[in-house]
């Protein structure tokens, strides 16, 4: 009796390792190298390529008319985004007072040549594809690569600009 026990034993693993549920992994639609892309793309998804840009450069996006409308919650996300990309160059208030500013040239976001003479389709423009030393912020065409985690969506980029014009001179009057 004892000898069929072990027996049983020693056999039991075999009999596990054979049933079918081991063989899940094996027999699943997956997708092979080079086949494409079998599914649609849900909704919410950003392509890897980054999201593109419709104009070509910062003179075709001067006509651009801001599609977002200046609410507090567009503003709000502008304030939190600006204070993450741009405030290292511009200043906390745009003043151009950060201690890098004068070595690179930065300009003061409060002046009245930007808040009156520039359009909002420029700032995106230049928000978008850069100037001189200042880094692009989106990718500017469909078949451009992403630039990493410094892109910013098409929405945010106007975010941005809707505090730049909106809430920028507010705060640098407020921190005086």
């Amino acid at each position: 009796m004892r000898k069929l026990v072990i027996a049983a034993l020693l056999a039991a693993p075999s009999l596990v390792m054979a049933w079918p549920w081991s063989q899940d992994m094996m027999n699943q639609p997956s997708i092979k190298p080079q086949e494409g892309q079998p599914y649609p793309m849900l909704k919410r998804s950003i392509p890897v390529q980054g999201i593109p840009t419709t104009v070509a450069n910062r003179d075709e996006a001067k006509g651009l008319v801001n599609p977002t409308p200046a609410t507090a919650e567009s503003i709000d996300n502008g304030r939190t985004l600006f204070k993450i990309y741009c405030s290292a160059c511009h200043g906390l208030t745009g003043k151009a007072d950060s201690p890098v500013s004068p070595k690179i040239g930065a300009i003061s976001l409060v002046d009245s040549y930007v808040q009156e003479t520039l359009t909002p389709g420029w700032i995106w423009g230049t928000i978008t594809f850069g100037s001189y030393v200042m880094p692009a912020y989106g990718v500017p065409k469909a078949n451009a690569q992403s630039r990493g985690s410094n892109d910013l969506s098409v929405q945010e980029r106007w975010d941005v600009v809707n505090y730049v014009r909106n809430g920028l001179v507010n705060d640098a009057n407020q921190a005086m």
